[in-house]
């Protein structure tokens, strides 16, 4: 979609799917700080604590790298998706949980679930009507 001038103005056009797109991306990035902040506070000195509060994330953008992202390298099937989805987004909501923030965390959590469920209910809407209908096996010439 990124660089389509199609795909932006039908971006534009919707503004709901808009707004939850933003808010994925806003929750993709909140993970990715609040593992970092968790990797840096565990309670252990020196290298490990880089190590987890860099290692951390990194491993999560790899992961979402690979499975999660619109333009991922291996895209699998949607269930895959969802689970890389609950491991770095659940992580960072269970990371925000372990710095002693249990509140936020589950807003941060319940947020993720209803912006995931909105998010991939209207991306599959899109494909549906962006994809051309295939014709009925009786009227199908082969």
């Amino acid at each position: 979609m990124a660089g389509d001038a199609d795909g932006f103005a039908e971006f534009i056009g919707r503004p709901w799917y808009a707004a939850n797109e933003v808010l994925a991306f806003v929750l993709e990035l909140a993970a990715l700080v609040f593992l970092s902040w968790w990797g840096f506070g565990a309670g252990h000195e020196g290298a490990l604590r880089i190590v987890l509060g860099v290692g951390t994330p990194l491993l999560a953008i790899l992961l979402w790298a690979l499975f999660a992202a619109p333009k991922a390298r291996l895209r699998p099937r949607l269930p895959f998706v969802l689970v890389v989805k609950a491991l770095v987004l659940g992580g960072g909501a269970a990371a925000l949980y372990a710095v002693g923030h249990p509140v936020a965390a589950v807003v941060v959590a319940v947020v993720t679930v209803l912006n995931t469920a909105a998010a991939e209910t209207q991306r599959a809407a899109l494909r549906a009507t962006a994809s051309p209908p295939r014709p009925h096996r009786s009227e199908d010439p082969n």
